[in-house]
């Protein structure tokens, strides 16, 4: 072989050499995507297993790992959902609701969106609500609803989006309670104001729930009291006004009779 001719081999050589440096860099990555990937499904197995069996802050601790090896998968979806439930049910609610709404930003067209708006829901449903009954002996009417607001606007942007979902009917079920909660808060609110000769603000706040809430059964006692506070303001037209409704709305009130004795002329001998 002349050395002109050793000289034109040399650079498939050097090509071939390359070539060969690149195809064991590609398979030393792919041996690393599939040794990450064996070990995210290992610790989503373990996650699971300590879900079982109750162990929820080690479950977390594996999930937070899985979701880093197992970036942009349906595993990693899989496991911000788990987390996100987790969160709840250990009272983490602001951790929570940040891995909820991170999945419904990252992934809006997930075949589980359904179920992460539903999971959103009862995280605020939950926290200020309970479920359908008390917390610490407390009317859930009487607690801050700001998070029953939230809860309702998840609520709702999952049966609108996804009406046929099976989470759909539960949903519906929190809506109408959430609904009846509001109102009674609203007039829980108006009742202190009353109690406390604000009438002003008790007609204004016994108002905004009858209006806002036309057919919640607090709505009767809304309009008792809107009675009662355009009474003691001697507001007589908006009394009546709110006495005919009252009427017509609930002809079998509780209210009615107290609403009606008060029209009555009192003897010059009763001091109250």
């Amino acid at each position: 072989m002349t050395f002109s001719q050793r000289w034109r081999l040399a650079p498939v050589a050097v090509s071939t050499a390359v070539m060969v440096a690149t195809l064991l860099a590609g398979c030393g990555s792919t041996q690393k995507e599939e040794r990450a990937d064996v070990a995210a499904e290992k610790l989503y197995a373990d996650a699971k297993d300590s879900m079982e069996a109750g162990s929820y802050d080690q479950a977390i601790k594996s999930l937070a790992r899985v979701e880093g090896l197992a970036a942009g998968t349906q595993l990693a979806q899989q496991s911000q959902l788990d987390l996100a439930y987790l969160y709840w049910k250990t009272s983490e609610k602001a951790q929570a609701l940040t891995t909820i709404e991170r999945f419904i930003k990252l992934n809006p067209s997930s075949p589980a969106l359904d179920y992460a708006m539903y999971l959103r829901g009862l995280i605020n449903f939950n926290e200020d609500m309970g479920l359908f009954g008390r917390i610490a002996n407390q009317d859930l009417s009487e607690r801050d609803q700001r998070a029953a607001r939230d809860a309702y606007q998840s609520f709702k942007q999952l049966v609108e989006q996804f009406p046929a979902s099976k989470y759909a009917p539960d949903a519906r079920q929190r809506m109408d309670y959430i609904v009846n909660s509001l109102a009674a808060y609203e007039v829980h609110v108006a009742r202190y104001y009353y109690k406390r000769g604000a009438y002003v603000a008790a007609a204004n706040r016994a108002q905004q729930a009858v209006t806002e809430f036309q057919r919640s059964p607090a709505a009767e006692e809304g309009l008792y009291l809107m009675v009662q506070s355009y009474d003691r303001l001697q507001l007589a037209q908006l009394r009546d006004d709110a006495l005919r409704v009252l009427q017509q709305n609930y002809p079998d009130s509780r209210f009615l009779a107290q609403a009606v004795e008060q029209d009555k002329p009192r003897a010059w001998w009763k001091l109250w």
